[in-house]
């Protein structure tokens, strides 16, 4: 709990860390879980590690960024533990022909919609709430491969060795979610005028 010699960070008393980040770090957990009580139980899972570890921080980051590192931890062990029960399902060929015109799926049924203002719509808390109905709507697998992959980052071969599966498994996973999510968030968000 000293001073680090290059920053001069320190963390504070582990007694407050909840009151000052659980909400963060529930908010966190809860987006990319959409389950309040599993969310709830990575926070404390959370705490409680870093307490254990408390003598490893470094001091090279906030006290809120170094909690929510051993947070997105916690969350990929989940994510992998929970993936390993799940049976591999890529879905069928009839989700790709409801959206392309032929069988070489060359051309769009219906192009994507012109979305007037991304960056602003992804600073509504409204976005979130329905991005969020969006993922949850998902199947289990394609919601955890897309949190994987573009949540917290991991390439494809880090999500292969998370969720057990091969790279190509995880790209058409992958692929199939980005597909629902645009599906969902033209139907729920940009063509309700909210993303304008």
């Amino acid at each position: 709990m000293g001073k680090t010699p290059t920053t001069g960070i320190r963390l504070s008393r582990p007694e407050i860390w909840l009151d000052e980040h659980g909400d963060a770090l529930y908010r966190y957990a809860r987006f990319r879980l959409n389950d309040a009580a599993l969310a709830e139980d990575l926070v404390q899972e959370t705490l409680l590690a870093a307490l254990q570890a408390q003598g490893s921080f470094a001091g090279r980051s906030t006290e809120r960024t170094w909690l929510i590192g051993i947070l997105k931890n916690k969350l990929i062990d989940h994510l992998r533990k929970t993936c390993r029960e799940i049976t591999v399902d890529t879905g069928s060929d009839e989700d790709l022909d409801a959206l392309f015109d032929n069988a070489s799926r060359d051309h769009w049924r219906s192009p994507p919609s012109v979305w007037d203002n991304p960056p602003a719509a992804l600073e509504q808390k409204q976005f979130w709430a329905v991005l969020s109905d969006c993922l949850s709507a998902l199947p289990a697998r394609q919601a955890q491969v897309f949190t994987l992959c573009e949540m917290e980052g991991l390439d494809g071969s880090e999500a292969c060795k998370v969720l057990g599966v091969t790279t190509t498994n995880v790209w058409v996973l992958l692929h199939r979610a980005r597909l629902r999510l645009r599906e969902c968030l033209e139907n729920h968000w940009f063509n309700h005028g909210k993303g304008a």
